[in-house]
């Protein structure tokens, strides 16, 4: 039999990976990995991730730099978990520019960021992304940014809000996020109906902006927003507001 074979794949394809420090036994992070993921991580001898918002394969890494090279693969006793000993580039797991995913403890009745940011994220894909070519890697690099600034907008959810636009935004709360939105899609519409194509791309990047914001808000990140839009192409718009269940 096959090694792959005896992983427990779930209805997707997928099994869970965990990412442990190979010296210090510190949990990283988690993440999925399909048949190819597992099986590319093996031969590479560097983790590679199945993401499940965009739809491919994730050489953790490819954008940050901090590949994880791993030392060794193992599978749980009921074979339905991976779990990946390795050495972290740099220092940082965590997209928030943290050495691990789980830095947030519970205290009380409340989460507390126990570990600081030992990089800030816009700095590290920042530098990660050198200038490209014009052409379909301008569209990449594109994307790239929206996800940089996602990372930066995330870092400073607990952040100091007398120092910080966003994080003064999060310690407002729902509501003043939810007002900024409202605004900024106002402002939005009155360039239009002006017809100022500057204003338009200005207020455009005021309302995006602040629509991640919101995102950070409850958890969700602009890659599903992407896998939402993935999941509509080619189907038509009147056929989608039908399949919505209508308010009572």
């Amino acid at each position: 039999m096959n090694w792959l074979d005896q992983v427990k794949w779930d209805a997707r394809g997928l099994v869970p990976a965990i990412a442990q420090d190979a010296q210090t036994g510190r949990v990283l992070m988690f993440a999925w990995m399909n048949r190819e993921a597992l099986e590319q991580t093996h031969l590479r001898g560097e983790a590679v991730y199945w993401s499940r918002s965009r739809h491919k394969l994730w050489h953790k890494g490819e954008e940050s730099g901090h590949v994880q090279t791993v030392r060794d693969i193992r599978l749980d006793c009921d074979g339905d978990v991976v779990l990946l000993q390795v050495e972290q580039a740099g220092g940082i797991a965590c997209h928030t520019g943290r050495e691990s995913c789980f830095f947030s403890s519970l205290e009380q009745d409340h989460w507390v960021e126990a570990d600081p940011v030992l990089k800030d994220p816009a700095q590290i894909y920042r530098q990660a992304h050198a200038p490209t070519p014009k052409g379909s890697a301008e569209a990449a690099d594109s994307g790239a940014a929206l996800e940089r600034l996602y990372a930066t907008i995330a870092s400073r959810k607990h952040a100091d809000p007398s120092v910080s636009y966003v994080a003064r935004l999060f310690h407002k709360g729902e509501d003043a996020i939810l007002k900024k939105i409202g605004e900024e899609a106002t402002e939005l519409v009155m360039a239009a109906k002006d017809g100022a194509p500057d204003k338009i791309l200005y207020e455009t990047a005021d309302l995006w902006f602040h629509s991640l914001i919101a995102l950070a808000q409850h958890g969700l990140t602009p890659q599903q927003v992407l896998a939402e839009l993935e999941r509509r192409e080619g189907r038509s718009g009147l056929a989608e507001f039908a399949a919505r269940p209508t308010s009572a």
